[in-house]
């Protein structure tokens, strides 16, 4: 999950906020009694197709087919397992078409949930996948064998900066190495840039560039159908993780913020998320969302008040989460650890806190409240 995966790590406490209007009351209906949702034409040419996520809360991810002339086009993938390539298949057969009628698969992003499959069913229908420039940039490293061990060590030096104890920095650097079998790597075909038209027979796709989640992520939105593919960006009922780590943008939540607000006005009357369930209030959820993160922002910078000189790490252990700290796993805490580090930078950019870097380099950078 986090930065490697789909979602979040771990949500912050829950708060009282304004629940979106589900599109189909039943997927919501699945989503919260933890059931698969059913493969559902959405409205005519457009399907939704669940495609099951391994070891991840999340469960699945929700693979779009569009109608083409000649088969479809799919809005993500899926991990890759075989349970998933069925899941898939099965369901493009639900819509009256097979594997081989797969023209392209527009990547929202490089997380695995996403992104997994998509060389495998290109292996099979010869379809083209497009990815944005600054994802398709990170995948040798992510899932090249021969180049992850070096990620992994970058992974390592940040959490040794941000104060995790020495007894769980192996731990944590490596928690991600796990889901690489859930990936067939693949080049993309084509590099989708921010507003380009995708030039989909039937269908004025245009993609939006959304960074922040990952640093290439993008969402689809179609004007004359009024409807936004999200990818994960903007979610029903939970918040994507927005982390520092060492394939991030420098400050990943101001471009999340940004991203945040550049789709708030789309002229969209219905969200097509990669999770959960589909939504209606756009306008809403995304004023629900960023304003999340401004609390979350003054409970970290609170924190850093109380607790002059703390690493990442303490102040991670000290905020509020979903659960108790000490149930959450290791490849949990990792992430969440970067989420707070996304935000201590950008309270840092805006001269709201202040670091001082590590004295060396088995030290951690330590965060205290702006100078006055």
């Amino acid at each position: 999950m986090g930065e490697q995966g789909a979602g979040p790590a771990v949500e912050a406490a829950a708060e009282p906020g304004r629940r979106v209007t589900p599109a189909n009351p039943a997927q919501r209906d699945a989503w919260i009694g933890g059931a698969m949702p059913e493969v559902e034409r959405v409205r005519p040419g457009l399907w939704s197709i669940p495609v099951p996520i391994p070891i991840n809360p999340l469960r699945y991810v929700l693979v779009y087919a569009l109608e083409l002339p000649d088969g479809v086009a799919v809005i993500d993938a899926g991990w890759n397992t075989e349970e998933a390539y069925e899941a898939l298949a099965g369901g493009l057969g639900v819509a009256g078409y097979a594997m081989t009628d797969v023209r392209a698969v527009l990547v929202t992003h490089i997380h695995p949930d996403h992104y997994g499959l998509a060389g495998r069913v290109r292996e099979t229908s010869g379809a083209w996948i497009g990815l944005h420039p600054a994802d398709a940039a990170l995948l040798h490293e992510r899932y090249d064998e021969t180049r992850l061990d070096a990620l992994v060590e970058r992974e390592r030096a940040q959490l040794v900066r941000s104060g995790v104890p020495p007894v769980s920095v192996d731990e944590l650097s490596g928690a991600s190495k796990m889901i690489r079998q859930y990936v067939t790597m693949a080049k993309p075909d084509r590099l989708i840039e921010d507003g380009e038209l995708l030039g989909l027979p039937g269908w004025d796709l245009r993609a939006a560039w959304t960074p922040g989640h990952s640093p290439g992520h993008l969402c689809f939105v179609s004007p004359s159908r009024r409807v936004l593919f999200s990818g994960d960006h903007v979610l029903a009922r939970i918040t994507p993780i927005v982390a520092v780590h060492p394939q991030s943008a420098p400050d990943p939540l101001a471009d999340y913020l940004g991203a945040l607000a550049a789709v708030r006005d789309l002229p969209v009357d219905e969200v097509l998320p990669a999770h959960e369930f589909r939504f209606l209030e756009l306008a809403d959820r995304v004023d629900y969302v960023t304003a999340h993160h401004g609390r979350r922002l003054a409970e970290i910078e609170a924190e850093v008040g109380r607790t002059p000189g703390a690493a990442c790490w303490d102040l991670t252990t000290r905020l509020t989460w979903s659960r108790p700290w000490e149930t959450i796993p290791a490849f949990m805490r990792r992430a969440a650890t970067n989420e707070t580090l996304a935000h201590l930078v950008y309270l840092e950019a805006r001269g709201r806190v202040r670091r001082a870097p590590a004295a060396g380099p088995d030290e951690p950078d330590l965060w205290y409240p702006a100078a006055p």
